[in-house]
């Protein structure tokens, strides 16, 4: 079953709300594991509120003695297993790369989250080197503006694309309902339209990621890893 695995050094940069999206719009379809390897628990803080979807598990005991076994057991469980992870320079996050059928690297769209970035995927390759074979990846440029994008932002995306780094064509957006998910311990479809804005537009941009990461996983389907169930 397919483990995807969310790598940032950076705070900030979107990468639990990003995993946290995109648990949500798989759960719709087949259940999923969240393994919660960030320290803070911020995952684990929003499944223990009343509202969190029967076909998402959250499991936050982890460290880099068993993370392994952990996501071994999740794929027993569920189709797909989810890992938020924090940093780079640890073990954990080696392994659990090295497991994965996908790594995502969210970035915000700046000079400063771009380095950290290329950071995150020295990792990737470090593990392609040592026989772990092609790790597939995507660098996700988060919280961006939906109406305008900034001269900045092209810039990094022409110049990361032209040094062959994989981006999706997907931006998360910068919404009110993504910060609403960790203020209200909520998924999307249990927020209420009265209390927070856009929310349509946050359920939208977020299936549309969704959908590019199920095509990047069947595109990699032929790999020595698990193939993919549709979602």
């Amino acid at each position: 079953m397919p483990t995807i695995s969310f790598v940032s050094p950076k705070g900030g940069a979107g990468k639990t709300t990003s995993a946290l999206v995109l648990a949500e719009q798989i759960a719709m379809s087949a259940p999923v594991t969240i393994i919660d390897a960030d320290p803070n628990h911020p995952i684990a803080t929003w499944a223990n509120g009343s509202n969190c979807p029967a076909n998402i598990r959250v499991v936050s005991d982890v460290d880099e003695e068993n993370i392994i076994e952990a996501i071994e057991e999740a794929r027993e469980r569920t189709p797909f297993v989810l890992v938020d992870l924090e940093g780079t320079a640890s073990k954990i996050v080696v392994y659990a790369v090295g497991m994965s059928n996908l790594v995502i690297v969210p970035s915000q769209g700046s000079q400063l989250d771009a380095a950290q970035a290329t950071r995150s995927l020295k990792v990737v390759r470090e593990r392609e080197k040592i026989g772990h074979g092609k790790v597939p990846y995507g660098v996700l440029v988060t919280r961006t503006s939906p109406a305008i994008r900034t001269r900045t932002t092209a810039h990094i995306i022409k110049t990361l694309r032209k040094g062959g780094i994989t981006i999706f064509d997907t931006e998360l957006h910068e919404r009110e309902a993504y910060k609403a998910l960790f203020a209200f311990n909520a998924p999307l479809a249990h927020l209420n339209p009265k209390e927070v804005a856009n929310i349509d537009k946050a359920v939208t941009n977020a299936e549309k990621f969704a959908a590019e990461v199920i095509t990047m996983l069947r595109a990699n389907a032929g790999s020595d890893k698990a193939e993919p169930e549709a979602a």
